[in-house]
């Protein structure tokens, strides 16, 4: 007979697959949307000589409409510190200052951060048939004397082939740029009660504006489809948001209902 110890059975371990935040989840699903959208828009991309032939149709539309005030606008401001500041807020507006904005307002106000998010999600999906249906080179590289002062003043090369692999710079119209800043002004406005703040948070636009034609990446029309394209996102951001509002009602009152059907015990 064996006079060995007995031993408890070792517990199994169980694999713990780590959970996401709320905040993580978000983070997750715009990234994912962003590399959905950044690929849609690199596939779509266009020819050059179609591009350009648009661009030439827009400068013809500004020109019937005496809007074509890109070419003064960068004359009148080269050489300035305003370009340099210019040149520089392009930069940021869709690399730190729209996921900063999110970010903030996910931390600070919801009702205001789901109105931006849904905004940018579906305005991302509109504009990707737009991009590929109507490609549109942008004033730089048009032909129509203006330059690229992003390249020319800060280092970072718009035009290199390691940077267009990561943008379509065919896309145009409609301005994202411009239609999202003025997205990105008002949520901050309404998620704020300090009137300076809010003055500063509306200013934002109407600067992204000025920075995409002073630096040779907009027309005119550009600014305008994408502060309609913008409108867009919004108005079927909202219908989606009161859906999804209208369902889970609608499930509460099911489940109301059952419950108050089922015979006394």
């Amino acid at each position: 007979m064996s006079t060995a110890p007995l031993t408890a059975p070792v517990p199994g371990v169980a694999l713990r697959v780590p959970r996401l935040s709320r905040g993580g989840i978000q983070v997750g699903v715009f990234l994912l949307a962003y590399v959905v959208y950044s690929l849609a828009r690199y596939v779509t991309v266009g020819d050059l000589p179609s591009a350009t032939a648009h661009a030439h149709w827009i400068v013809d539309v500004e020109q019937s409409t005496s809007t074509n005030i890109e070419s003064n606008v960068q004359h009148a401001l080269t050489g300035t510190p305003v370009l340099w500041v210019l040149n520089h807020l392009y930069l940021a507006a869709q690399l730190v200052v729209l996921p900063g904005a999110l970010w903030l307002l996910y931390k600070k106000s919801r009702p205001a951060y789901e109105r931006l998010r849904n905004t940018v999600l579906a305005t991302w999906v509109i504009s990707i048939p737009v991009y590929a249906l109507f490609p549109v080179a942008p004033p730089r590289l048009a032909g129509i004397g203006m330059v690229d002062t992003i390249t020319k003043q800060t280092g970072f090369a718009m035009d290199s082939s390691l940077t267009t692999k990561f943008y379509n710079e065919l896309a145009a119209v409609p301005s994202l740029h411009v239609g999202f800043a003025f997205a990105v002004g008002i949520a901050l406005a309404a998620a704020t009660s300090n009137r300076w703040l809010k003055l500063l948070a509306h200013l934002w636009g109407p600067a992204i504006a000025l920075a995409v034609v002073a630096t040779g990446n907009h027309f005119v029309f550009d600014i305008v489809a994408g502060m309609v394209a913008a409108a867009i996102g919004y108005g079927i951001g909202v219908l989606v948001a009161r859906a999804g509002e209208w369902r889970a009602r609608g499930g509460r009152l099911n489940t109301g209902l059952a419950k108050g059907l089922q015979p006394a015990g």
